[in-house]
């Protein structure tokens, strides 16, 4: 019988070093503070400036953004203190803002206002940060495209229920649009709506006597609680459905908000309820 085959000889010394005695891999360098990384990110830098419109799967955020939050934004103490100037670089001296849109998504409504009352200023007001990045590069790519238009409507990021009489002055506003809010469904929730009793009462001091609140919903429960609320206000009355017709706010934020488009595609059904400030009482 034969002897058995020898033993294999042993693997040479590994020429690595062994794992306790490696240096440790070098961290990842942190982005600088404010600096962006990503498609997105680098597509918004790359993008400021330019007469082209934003594309706006690069600025989409989720829908939902907690109101109580503070979210780092600051606010003028009074409405006197903020400089409007950078908005609306080419207003005349004295000039205030007439309409807002709470809540202003992707600014269509503004866009398509803005044509429409070219004397008047009007602002949008928008809690997510990549969404008013969206409506200030398309306004600005618009101003580029359309030298002379444009200049009187902007876009601020702000919290509307917590700040609204921080930046508009007691009567300043002859409209103020709620278009297709957040309905917060669940009723734990109802407290984050846009309109509340406390709400309205803001929205009275903010809208000058005669001005109107526009709102518009694809939602009837919502639409059913904010005709409500304003409904139990003493400072506003429900304007009805013949005066309406041939409103141009009305058919706007219809047709030409981005969710309006939406839910008519959808062929969805639309509530609409307006509402006049009253004249203040006599005390």
């Amino acid at each position: 019988m034969d002897p058995p085959p020898p033993p294999p000889p042993p693997p040479p010394p590994s020429t690595m070093s062994s794992p306790s005695s490696s240096s440790p891999a070098p961290k990842r360098q942190k982005p600088a503070p404010g600096a962006r990384t990503g498609e997105k990110a680098q597509y918004r830098e790359q993008r400021k400036g330019l007469s082209a419109l934003p594309k706006k799967r690069f600025y989409r955020q989720r829908a939902h953004a907690n109101p109580f939050s503070d979210h780092n934004l600051s606010y003028p103490p009074n409405p006197s203190s903020q400089d409007w100037t950078p908005h609306f670089p080419n207003a005349p001296p004295g000039s205030k803002i007439e309409i807002a849109d709470v809540g202003c998504g992707f600014g269509g409504l503004l866009v398509a206002l803005a044509p429409k009352f070219p004397d008047t200023l009007m602002l949008g007001l928008e809690i997510r940060l990549q969404v008013t990045e969206y409506v200030q590069e398309r306004i600005l790519a618009l101003r580029l495209q359309r030298p002379g238009e444009f200049g009187n409507v902007s876009v601020l990021r702000a919290n509307a229920m917590k700040f609204l009489p921080n930046l508009f002055e007691r009567g300043q506003l002859t409209k103020l649009f709620l278009c297709f809010p957040d309905p917060h469904f669940k009723a734990r929730k109802h407290k984050a709506r846009i309109v509340s009793p406390g709400l309205c009462a803001e929205y009275a001091y903010v809208v000058k006597p005669g001005g109107v609140v526009y709102t518009i919903t694809d939602v009837e429960d919502l639409h059913n609680w904010m005709a409500h609320h304003f409904g139990e206000h003493p400072l506003f009355d429900r304007i009805g459905e013949e005066e309406l017709v041939g409103d141009v706010g009305v058919d706007v934020m219809v047709d030409e908000t981005e969710e309006g488009k939406k839910v008519g595609r959808n062929q969805g059904r639309k509530w609409v309820a307006c509402f006049r400030r009253r004249e203040d009482p006599e005390w």
